[in-house]
């Protein structure tokens, strides 16, 4: 299983950004996927997540409820995070993650998930 992000850069607050997450080595539409952040001495934690199959529950920490929104693609085995009106204190490493075995609500604990893949970094300039 393989989990590729992408998307990420430099941008200025108040900014927009959409990263991208391929996934390969999995049955795509049958897993919850998820994105998480980590930004320099601290944890990670969650960002948002997107139910199976069609996606239409969503679930989003409410540091990011509003600005970010979560998608999928499953033909192109993809998710998305489109980030808008961004901040500064949004500047971190943000990673996807797979739940392959979903078993109900959503997941936001990175231990639910049973893969993550390499970060790719956004910095918000002020």
């Amino acid at each position: 299983v393989q989990l590729q992000a992408s998307g990420g850069g430099l941008v200025q607050a108040g900014g927009s950004l959409r990263l991208s997450c391929a996934a390969y080595g999995l049955t795509f539409s049958s897993c919850v996927m998820g994105w998480f952040r980590q930004a320099p001495g601290k944890e990670r934690e969650f960002v948002a997540a997107i139910s199976r199959w069609s996606g239409d529950s969503l679930y989003y920490a409410d540091s990011v409820k509003g600005r970010f929104t979560i998608s999928r693609d499953n033909a192109k085995k993809t998710v998305y995070l489109q980030m808008n009106s961004l901040k500064p204190e949004d500047t971190a490493a943000y990673y996807c993650a797979a739940d392959l075995y979903p078993s109900g609500n959503i997941p936001s604990r990175r231990e639910n998930y049973d893969y993550m893949g390499q970060g790719t970094q956004v910095t918000v300039s002020s």
